[in-house]
Parts: structure tokens; sequence; C-alpha cells
């Protein structure tokens, strides 16, 4: 089997492009001024670093923080106490939007650094069943009966995902990482992922990392466009998906781990590919890594990414 000349690339999202103080004379009068973001320039490493390696679809690198922390500090009802994310009283919607000025910023840069107008940048939320699972209760909801925690974080994300969509996002994610750990009730975290999904017009992916082998058929029936899946470092989820795969969705092919700082060479990674290509088709597929690579070095995140380009376009 022959590869397309060039699979779709993207990212699932978070870069090591970390905040930096102001070095010009501009951003230091900005500094004194209050209106210096240490972050915007972690925003643009991030951008420069992905379309350096030739990603088409990329993020703005989640850089102000974790998944669940990020949204926690502005959704109604939510706080931060000691570094763990609280439901305090009943989840409403932001007061504004979260993360499309950082979306907008990195969009501008794309737009410079790349003439084409190929590609594009997700939006990204974290998913309703992992912002509920992932904190702690207290007060307004039952801790042992979640459902109208995660409809009603549903709610305040769908918000969220129609302002990313508005600031000019080419798709949306959502991030459910805890779907595969069995501690979730998928029917509930299907209802809180159609919410959000029904309401969006671009293109809507499911990211789920980890073992899928006993949810996959569950993901398989969400109202998403593509699933997306981690492959390198969970190799058996071929075998799941060749089980399971519908043909109706298109598929996110994890195929660099993330959790190691091995550089993974390109015959490696196209294998895996090829194998997600001879499931699903090459048409189907978005070409990513495995998960998040907040945790990786700035080098080992570029490298990754370039030899993953390499494979998509041999």
């Amino acid at each position: 089997m022959g590869l397309e000349d060039k699979l779709i690339t993207t990212v699932v999202g978070s870069y090591p492009a970390v905040p930096r103080g102001p070095r010009t004379l501009m951003e230091k009068i900005r500094n004194i001024t209050g209106s210096y973001d240490p972050f915007r320039p972690a925003v643009r490493t991030a951008v420069e670093d992905q379309v350096r390696a030739g990603i088409d679809i990329i993020s703005d690198g989640q850089v102000r923080g974790d998944m669940v922390g990020y949204f926690a500090r502005e959704i109604g009802g939510m706080m931060i106490e000691d570094g763990v994310p609280v439901i305090f009283s009943r989840i409403t919607p932001p007061s504004h939007p979260i993360g499309a000025d950082d979306l907008i910023y990195a969009s501008k840069i794309l737009r410079k650094l790349r003439r084409d107008e190929s590609g594009g940048v997700k939006g990204i939320v974290t998913g309703p069943s992992t912002m509920v699972h992932a904190s702690r209760i207290e007060g307004f909801y039952d801790t042992h009966g979640r459902e109208r925690a995660v409809m009603d974080m549903a709610e305040a994300l769908r918000y969220e995902a129609m302002s990313l969509e508005a600031a000019g996002a080419c798709m949306i994610q959502i991030d459910e990482p805890f779907l595969s750990t069995g501690m979730v009730d998928m029917k509930t975290a299907r209802r809180a992922v159609n919410h959000i999904a029904d309401s969006l017009e671009v293109e809507v992916a499911l990211h789920v990392c980890g073992d899928v082998r006993g949810v996959l058929g569950d993901l398989l029936r969400f109202r998403v466009d593509l699933i997306d899946l981690e492959f390198a470092g969970n190799p058996s989820n071929i075998e799941v998906l060749a089980d399971k795969w519908r043909g109706d969705k298109k598929l996110g092919l994890g195929c660099v781990d993330t959790r190691t700082e091995r550089i993974e060479p390109v015959d490696e990674i196209r294998n895996i590919i090829r194998r997600g290509a001879d499931i699903a088709g090459e048409e189907n597929l978005h070409v990513d890594p495995d998960c998040g690579m907040r945790k990786l070095s700035r080098d080992a995140a570029l490298n990754k990414l370039r030899n993953m380009v390499k494979a998509a376009s041999m």
C-alpha cells in the first residue's frame, strides 16, 4: 500500500513552550503598565515550532496551565484550592471566552508564517466528564451522582467551544482522557459531548488517550466527526481498532509516544501509520502524537513532530 503524498498532520494540544519575562523596551514598558502577557511569547514559540515541523493543523500550545485548572479558574462554580480544582457551587458558563484570545493570536502568527492558507488552528476544550471527575465536589452536587454536574459542565463548555469557533478555529477538539479509565458513566459522557458537538459547525474531534479496549465501541457512538486515540504508547489499540472500526468517522492516529524523550525513527512511525491506514483508510486519517507534549523537552517535541511529518509525507 502506498500512502497519499501528504496525510493531514496535527497535534493533540499542549507544547513545551514556557512563559518569559519582558526583553524589549516595548515589552518592559508594557510590563510597567501591567499590560505585558508573559504567555504570549510561549504561544508564539509553540506556533513557530509546529510550523517549522510542518504540522498542518496546529494548536496554540495550551501554554497557560494544565488541562483542568485552565478552565476551572474561569468556569462559574469552580475554583482552585491548594492546586486542586474544586466544584463548590452550581456550574455555570464562564463570563467571558477563555481561550479565544490565544487562538486568535496563534492564527495571526500562522498567517504570517504560512502564506498558502492551508491548515489552521484547532480550538481545544477539556471534556465535561474529565473536568468533573478530576475535581473535588463540594456542596451543590452529590459526589455519588455526578450526572447533573457533567451536564452542567457540558453547557459551560458548549459556550467556550462556540467562542473558539467564532474566533476562527478550524476544528474543535474535546479532550476526554477519563473515558478510558472505567470510572465514567459512558451514557452521560456521550450525552455531554453530543451537547457540545451539536452546537458547532466546524469538524469536532474527541481525544481519548490510554487503553480503549473496553470503551471503543461506546466511543464510536458519540456524535463527533473524528476519534483520536494513542497507538505508539498503546500498541494493542490497533487490534481493538481493527475489531471495532465502523468506517463512519475519521481517525486521529497517535503515532509518537509523548511519555518518552526518545525520538522515534521515521520508519517506526510510518509502520503505525500504515496499519492505521489499512483499517480506517488514508483519506480518513489525521496523523498526530499520542497525547499532549507538555512534559517533553522542547527539543524532543520538535524532533518527534519533524519525524512524524516525514513519515506522513513519504
